[in-house]
């Protein structure tokens, strides 16, 4: 069991032993709801070879999933009753969670979508009350204690009266219950906002924070995730819904979709600004479209067909980039860019060691920058370039730490990773993981 907790400084995740634990996750909302076991192994064992860590999965679901039987073949509840849940059904997810196990993913268990407590919007209907979530989630965190899990509460809706905030405290505290507290809470908030913008930061159950950032294009998450980031008490926070690959911009056709250099900008904005992780999306994968079914905002391919697209392959290399270097003592620091950082598809986002033993400055365009090398260590830089597309390394020069250095991006992009490090560490090639 991957015992996952917040890291001593209270920046990260890590296992048990205190290894260093990266958050990259996948999206299947309708994991559970709307693929057989086979489905689910076709895409838990994609997401697994491509890196992932996480996969964000929903139990009661969105499409209906109170009243669709899906490929479980039985309801998830009794006659819609939280404290009457069907074993049928409980036994398919069951089956799901420790594939996923198996295979080394955690899963991000979102216990209800929103719309069974808030039902703004959406087919609902609203089930829970603060008695039966503490039932529920009591019954769910019992169950599924011995399972490499992290409790994602919200799910995609606001707390807008008491009585909500009452119903995820209490399935907050019945998981708690249930499993001893031997797992990790957060809590997955409507787009664009943080959970911080519904829960006191120092909420005793939230074990660290989320972003919604939405599925506009260039959103400054970076802004948001160092917002966070600078508040008291510390704690971890990510972006768990940036915009999703080949999903329409803004909810808008006009706009074009957005594609794997939108999910990598998304990525490495909120990671270099502090983030603790990131999550990936794609809108056909989250809803397990496939032909027959109902698509959700202009879905126009099947799962099984986005599964390959190239953005879900792509991230694993910052993973891999943030973990060949010393990684729980990484910082963010845009003092490393002189003057202007630049927003939309010129902001240029920068990370580094405490010590100054390395720097990672992302580029997302091919305008350069001068960088202040004041803060790095040693009397020489060996300088990188990484693609973030194929997550191979190019050294390009040696020079100097003194005063401050003009870089441009090779002219093949669009976007690159500048790695910086002190000659004198001996690290290896960025993205080689030792």
């Amino acid at each position: 069991m991957q015992q996952l907790r917040v890291s001593d400084n209270k920046r990260f995740l890590v296992q048990a032993d205190g290894t260093a634990f990266f958050w990259l996750a996948d999206t299947a909302w309708e994991l559970f709801h709307r693929c057989n076991l086979a489905e689910a192994e076709i895409y838990l064992r994609d997401r697994a070879a491509k890196g992932f860590t996480v996969i964000q999965a929903v139990v009661l679901a969105e499409c209906d999933g109170l009243h669709d039987l899906g490929h479980a073949g039985a309801l998830p509840l009794d006659n819609d009753d939280p404290t009457t849940p069907n074993e049928r059904y409980f036994a398919h997810v069951d089956a799901i969670v420790k594939l996923a196990n198996a295979l080394g993913l955690v899963v991000a268990m979102l216990p209800t979508w929103g719309d069974k407590w808030n039902k703004k919007w959406g087919i609902g209907p609203e089930v829970f009350t603060p008695e039966n979530a503490q039932v529920y989630g009591r019954w769910l965190g019992k169950r599924y204690k011995d399972a490499d899990l992290i409790w994602m509460l919200g799910g995609d809706r606001s707390v807008e009266t008491e009585v909500h905030r009452e119903i995820v405290d209490k399935m907050a505290l019945g998981l708690h219950e249930g499993d001893g507290g031997v797992h990790l809470h957060t809590f997955h908030p409507p787009g664009p906002s943080g959970s911080s913008d519904f829960w006191p930061w120092e909420t005793p159950w939230m074990d660290f924070h989320l972003w919604q950032s939405g599925h506009s294009r260039n959103r400054d998450n970076y802004n948001s995730i160092a917002a966070d980031y600078a508040r008291t008490p510390i704690k971890p926070v990510l972006d768990s819904e940036p915009g999703y690959e080949d999903h329409p911009a803004g909810f808008n056709l006009d706009n074009g979709y957005l594609d794997d250099y939108d999910c990598r900008k998304s990525a490495y904005w909120a990671v270099f600004a502090g983030a603790c992780g990131h999550t990936y999306g794609c809108h056909p994968i989250w809803q397990m479209w496939l032909p027959g079914r109902h698509a959700h905002s202009w879905c126009r391919r099947p799962w099984t067909e986005a599964l390959h697209l190239p953005g879900s392959g792509q991230l694993q290399h910052l993973k891999n980039l943030l973990l060949s270097r010393p990684y729980l003592s990484r910082i963010p620091d845009q003092s490393l860019i002189v003057g202007e950082s630049g927003d939309a598809t010129k902001h240029v986002q920068a990370t580094r060691d405490t010590d100054g033993s390395y720097a990672f400055v992302y580029f997302p365009g091919p305008t350069g920058a001068e960088l202040n090398l004041e803060k790095l260590s040693g009397e020489t830089l060996t300088l990188w370039w990484y693609n973030p597309r194929t997550g191979v390394a190019q050294q390009d020069t040696t020079i100097p730490r003194t005063g401050t250095h003009k870089v441009t991006p090779p002219a093949v992009g669009p976007d690159w990773v500048l790695v910086l490090d002190d000659a004198t560490r001996g690290f290896g090639r960025p993205g080689e993981i030792q």
